[in-house]
């Protein structure tokens, strides 16, 4: 049976989410419950969602097999071959749809276009490995350290995580890995966990990473979606606060940039 796809959104001319301009292709189904996330139509299984936005129902995911993505995802081409970009898949999580992932990746690297993905690392390796071969850039999230902490908030096991990410680092030679630590008050941001994770990255050898802030571009989601959205009262953390995140992995040599969350 040929292989197909659930995707609930196709963002182009991204100039972040991987190098160039970029086409990014959003995969349903996430198992994690982080309550900053900001796409939350992603989450759960691999099926349609139906959300009542401004008074009208409306059903969240398309199925695509990869000849109709490929052909979708062409479209751009000119601006891949001008820019140095590339297709990118995110979510929800790449690895709920891996295998529809490996088969879509393989076309498109098989067609000279640069590939990347987003992920979390939360499902177990087989799942990761089954796709580096196919990808040239990957973007792994860091969010949560301590163990208890991680599998209470998000769901995942950072064990699983720091497995999945150094299985991804023993590729460095055909894959480039950059981790971001999505920047989350009460979360992700304490002085402890930021010291973990830079600790772990000196201990992987790598030397460049993304911060990604907080924002609430997606709260309106919830809403359509009749969930709460419980980060509603958290504020914007201070370019001051960022900057000085920024500063303690600067000074342990790292390269930092800052993004949008996405």
């Amino acid at each position: 049976m040929e292989i197909h796809g659930l995707v609930f959104n196709i963002q182009r001319y991204s100039i972040h989410d991987g190098a160039g301009i970029r086409t990014i292709v959003f995969l349903k189904g996430c198992p994690l419950a982080c309550p900053w996330c900001a796409n939350p139509e992603s989450r759960k299984e691999v099926a349609p969602i139906v959300w009542n936005k401004n008074g009208k129902s409306e059903t969240i995911g398309t199925w695509y097999s990869v000849e109709e993505l490929t052909k979708e995802i062409l479209k751009d081409e000119i601006f891949f071959r001008a820019s140095g970009g590339g297709v990118t898949l995110s979510g929800g999580e790449v690895l709920m749809q891996s295998e529809f992932a490996k088969e879509f990746l393989s076309e498109m690297k098989s067609l000279g276009i640069h590939t990347a993905i987003e992920t979390t690392g939360c499902f177990p390796k087989d799942r990761l490995a089954n796709l580096l071969p196919y990808v040239e850039q990957l973007l792994f999230d860091l969010k949560i350290f301590d163990k208890a902490l991680s599998k209470k908030v998000i769901g995942s096991d950072i064990q699983l995580i720091k497995e999945n990410f150094e299985l991804a680092n023993s590729f460095n030679e055909t894959v480039e890995l950059l981790p971001r630590i999505p920047l989350i008050p009460e979360y992700t941001t304490s002085q402890e966990n930021l010291l973990s994770i830079r600790n772990y990255l000196i201990e992987q050898k790598i030397n460049e990473l993304h911060l990604l802030p907080f924002h609430q571009y997606g709260s309106s989601k919830y809403e359509y979606l009749g969930w709460e959205y419980k980060m509603k009262d958290t504020k914007l953390l201070e370019t001051a606060e960022i900057q000085a995140i920024k500063e303690l992995f600067e000074k342990a040599n790292f390269t930092v940039n800052i993004e949008g969350l996405g």
